[in-house]
């Protein structure tokens, strides 16, 4: 396969002032008319599972706390996987330019994971009216503002 380069963008930076993404300042023109998306999809990278382990991972045992006791990866949001690449949705609180910061809500990150890309969530592409999922999720929340309230420590077993 063709090996492919990625570069950092930024961090995600989450402490007891809040949760954030710092950009390289390199960026700043990148932000230019994002003002007014209510919510971007930030790509990152699950940097603490980026090796030959976890990369080699195809299924989990036990996942979820309600969940089946076998799932392929593909079928989880476990960092362990071929490429250790999540996406997630957040709101954005606040953009200041003058440090490259965006300001988020809620992101189910670990504190400096890399970020790789942003883009704006724009409903007609990423919004889905009616999704299906299996039961033993079908109690999670139903969308990300409900999210960082949501005990998810208690239905994650990775």
């Amino acid at each position: 396969m063709e090996k492919m380069k990625l570069k950092s963008i930024g961090k995600i930076v989450t402490n007891q002032e809040g949760m954030y993404i710092s950009l390289d300042k390199s960026y700043l023109p990148a932000l230019e008319g994002l003002e007014g998306f209510s919510h971007i999809q930030v790509c990152w990278w699950f940097s603490k599972s980026d090796n030959n382990v976890s990369r080699t991972k195809l299924s989990e045992t036990k996942p979820y706390t309600r969940g089946p006791s076998v799932l392929g990866t593909f079928a989880t949001r476990s960092p362990e996987r071929p490429n250790p690449l999540a996406i997630s949705c957040a709101q954005v609180t606040y953009i200041d330019k003058d440090n490259s910061i965006i300001g988020l809500a809620y992101i189910d990150a670990d504190n400096g994971s890399p970020v790789l890309d942003i883009k704006p969530y724009i409903p007609s592409l990423d919004r889905v009216d009616t999704p299906l999922v299996p039961p033993w999720c079908g109690h999670w929340p139903k969308c990300c503002e409900e999210s960082g309230n949501f005990d998810w420590e208690s239905e994650f077993n990775f």
